[in-house]
């Protein structure tokens, strides 16, 4: 069953907004959780994203934003949870965030440099997969993607459990990518394959 346009998902996400950085953050229900080496590879991925040339930028899923203002340039970000969007506007004072699909995202062709997607491809299937990509052509010539590595104790792919703050619980649609992969998927190549975050990156001509 596809995540992305489900209904549920939407409503997880918007449910979720206000305690999305906790994850982050190690704050929250992650508190407690021990990720060694988690704080080192964030900031080793901020400072990647810093130093990437400044463009004209669609952040797709955007969340929160916690990635997107890190990106240089001109900056827009999508998301289809109202909530998520206002936390990003609040962190892009110069940039845009609005309401819309990621799989068909109200911009005309070709009208950004880069595309960028911060832990959404992992949730897609498939189809959803093929979907995204031709979207993240049709709206510019780089793609830069930031997922979860696979790592040991956790299954590449599958359904999981997510519980929030307030108990509800709720099915999410999870992959863990190694580098390789990603890359072999999206035909590019390696940024950063870690312990915890992989990142690749896919140019077109146009």
């Amino acid at each position: 069953m596809p995540f992305a346009v489900d209904a549920a998902t939407h409503t997880y996400y918007d449910l979720r907004a206000g305690e999305y950085d906790d994850w982050f953050d190690g704050s929250g229900l992650f508190a407690e959780r021990q990720r060694p080496g988690w704080t080192e590879e964030l900031d080793r991925l901020v400072r990647a994203l810093g130093a990437l040339p400044p463009a004209r930028t669609v952040d797709l899923a955007c969340g929160t934003g916690y990635f997107t203002r890190y990106l240089r340039g001109f900056l827009v970000g999508v998301d289809q949870s109202t909530e998520m969007v206002r936390l990003t506007q609040e962190r892009l004072p110069e940039g845009l965030a609005v309401v819309g699909d990621a799989l068909n995202a109200p911009f005309a062709d070709g009208v950004f440099d880069r595309v960028f997607t911060g832990h959404f491809y992992g949730h897609l299937d498939e189809e959803e997969r093929a979907a995204f990509l031709r979207e993240a052509r049709r709206l510019g010539s780089e793609l830069l993607v930031v997922d979860s590595a696979l790592r040991d104790g956790v299954e590449p792919e599958g359904w999981q459990d997510r519980v929030l703050q307030d108990g509800s619980h709720h099915r999410v649609f999870k992959r863990y990518l190694d580098g390789d992969r990603l890359a072999e998927e999206l035909g590019g190549e390696i940024l950063l394959d870690g312990e915890w975050f992989v990142v690749a990156r896919v140019r077109w001509d146009s």
